[in-house]
């Protein structure tokens, strides 16, 4: 399996599609692995050098034992870029991937083609810090079956997981493989998230998405974002929830595929 050390932490990675293609990074959300891009691999690697990665505290990439934070995370895969020797890439990702991605595109705006986010906030208030809470309660209790039930509900529709019973059965059971104090870790990291009075200064290219019926990061956030970055489109995805990459897959890989297309180098 493929790591690097990179910013002093070894990260899991993974390069697929055309050797010579534009790179286009997939960052994951908070639960999220590499797998779990498994309906936007092949699309997109068909047009792009797709780059996957677990970030430090997730799965399989190194879990140091002391404080996260999400700028840390966007220090780690510009070290991860510059590792491969990738230059300049288009920057994805989902929920706590997305912030990574509003990070990286502020400290490291020469790296970044395009920014694309989707399901995420650039801040945490209040309502959004009450509706973590119980994830983070769950996790220092390492209870997997808690951290489950206080999770899905929030990440998908009612309709998609009565239609997909074995997909979150599955998702159940890796819950108990997790690394409870680094995923405590994580979502500490997400609770100190600020950066909205920064995002005025992001100069690249930038696609916001958010499901319709998104209610753990609502709509809301992801216009407070699409106004506050300049330039920026916002696209709202019809019926689906958070986890909008598996919920409207087709979409959110159109809208992913066109924008970067749309912004590649002539």
């Amino acid at each position: 399996m493929p790591f690097q050390n990179a910013n002093g932490v070894k990260l899991y990675y993974e390069l697929h599609g055309p050797v010579d293609g534009e790179v286009l990074v997939l960052s994951n959300g908070i639960l999220m692995s590499t797998a779990s891009w498994a309906m936007q691999l092949e699309t997109l690697a068909r047009h792009f050098r797709v780059l996957l990665y677990d970030c430090r505290g997730m799965w399989q990439s190194e879990h140091p034992a002391r404080p996260y934070s999400i700028e840390e995370h966007a220090d780690d895969l510009a070290g991860l870029l510059t590792s491969l020797d990738i230059h300049r890439a288009h920057i994805a990702g989902i929920s706590y991937g997305g912030e990574i991605s509003l990070a990286f595109a502020l400290r490291y705006p020469a790296m970044t083609r395009s920014l694309i986010v989707s399901s995420a906030v650039s801040h945490v208030d209040a309502p959004m810090r009450e509706r973590v809470r119980a994830w983070g309660d769950a996790s220092r209790a390492h209870d997997a079956d808690r951290l489950f039930d206080v999770t899905a509900p929030l990440n998908f529709s009612t309709g998609w997981m009565e239609a997909h019973a074995p997909l979150l059965d599955a998702a159940r059971k890796r819950y108990h493989s997790l690394d409870f104090d680094a995923f405590t870790g994580l979502v500490e990291s997400f609770e100190r998230l600020d950066l909205t009075g920064q995002l005025s200064a992001i100069r690249a290219p930038a696609l916001v998405m958010v499901g319709e019926c998104d209610i753990l990061k609502p709509r809301a956030y992801a216009e407070l974002m699409a106004q506050a970055i300049p330039g920026a489109e916002l696209a709202v995805l019809p019926g689906a929830a958070h986890a909008a990459n598996w919920e409207a897959p087709g979409l959110w890989n159109t809208l992913t595929l066109g924008f970067a297309t749309k912004h590649t180098e002539s």
